[in-house]
């Protein structure tokens, strides 16, 4: 038990290490060429930062444990919104742009939706998987595309921020380095997660859902803290929409590709955790709408969220008494008034906004 730990542990070290060499150096190329903090977040950070997940997904279904890979993802866009933009926010109000609220966010609520309707059938199946890796090639070019278009011209060929020879050799060995140390953390991890799930009772979707889904968010934790202190805001709330609409397509998407059989999808994760990634989405619209900025207060609602979510699965797999108490105080109480709180949030931003039009 206690090597499986260290194992998991080492995996973990070696995910967070790699995921931060390739965003380091694939950022600064990306930086170089005239792309927005914006699109950087949406594009190179965000799938820099879902690399571990695609490194564990693949890892784990070719393993035999198709469950972590499924777990991963689902777990993952569940921390990435409620744990790692409520702590964003809890250091300081970020502010959102409004591609986010017009174009991105959207993305994420239908990527979520097609992932719910794949998942219906009990399966992803290897078609599936691939036009949603080419749906994430697609997304891709849009964003570069748009940061080209919407970028201001001294943007485009950047004044002293051309790298040198040797800044681009630097640049490129930390990419190269950082996907070795993801492919290789991505094995000690999944090892180390099934042999605790076996040790523990727990399933692997557990499991996945929340120790492996942590652990390979960590780079987007701390490259979305890191950009609210630095002050570049858009690259830490791009980096959590963009990750999540690539762990969607690209991650899920490749991971069915590479599994003979596809992705199997329980009945536990299509009837309660995809509807949970699927309202933490859509929950980001009105938040993200009103004032364009997440305040302090909607940081620590989905902080609180994420502490209720990973209870709810922990009492669920101990089969613990407290479950039914639990879930009637979150249903009947704490959801409803979240939605009613929200509506007169959005409502108090429309009636705003009409007044000063009408101004």
């Amino acid at each position: 038990m206690m090597m499986s730990v260290l194992l998991l542990l080492a995996g973990l070290a070696a995910l967070v290490a790699g995921a931060e060499g390739l965003v380091r150096g694939a950022s600064r190329l990306a930086l170089a060429t005239g792309l927005s903090p914006l699109v950087v977040g949406l594009t190179v950070v965000g799938f820099g930062t879902s690399a571990p997940e695609l490194a564990v997904g693949i890892d784990a279904v070719q393993r035999g444990s198709a469950d972590i890979a499924l777990g991963n993802v689902v777990g993952s866009n569940i921390t990435n919104v409620l744990l790692i933009l409520g702590i964003s926010a809890l250091v300081a109000p970020l502010v959102v742009s409004r591609q986010l609220v017009r174009i991105d966010v959207p993305v994420m609520i239908a990527c979520s939706v097609l992932v719910l309707v794949l998942a219906m059938d009990g399966s992803i199946g290897r078609i599936e998987g691939a036009v949603m890796a080419a749906g994430a090639a697609a997304y891709l070019v849009l964003q570069v595309v748009i940061g080209r278009r919407e970028a201001r011209p001294d943007e485009l060929e950047p004044v002293g921020e051309k790298p040198h020879a040797a800044g681009w050799v630097l640049n490129v060995a930390l990419l190269l380095g950082g996907l070795g140390l993801l492919v290789l953390g991505a094995g000690w991890l999944v090892d180390g997660a099934v042999d605790i799930a076996a040790a523990l009772g727990l399933s692997e979707l557990v499991i996945g859902l929340t120790v492996v889904a942590i652990g390979t968010s960590m780079p987007e934790l701390a490259t979305s803290v890191i950009a609210t202190i630095r002050g570049e805001r858009d690259m830490a709330v791009g980096n959590v929409v963009g990750s999540n609409i690539l762990n969607l397509l690209a991650v899920l998407g490749l991971t069915a590709v590479f599994s003979p059989a596809g992705i199997p999808v329980g009945n536990s994760a299509i009837h309660f955790d995809l509807p949970v990634m699927l309202a933490a989405a859509v929950a980001c619209l009105p938040i993200f709408f009103t004032g364009h900025c997440i305040q302090r207060w909607e940081g620590a609602v989905f902080a609180g969220y994420f502490i209720a979510y990973t209870a709810y699965l922990l009492l669920d797999s101990a089969g613990h008494g407290a479950l039914q108490a639990f879930s009637a105080v979150m249903m009947n109480f704490v959801v409803p008034l979240t939605i009613l709180t929200l509506a007169i949030v959005v409502t108090r931003a429309l009636r705003e906004r009409q007044q000063a039009r009408r101004g």
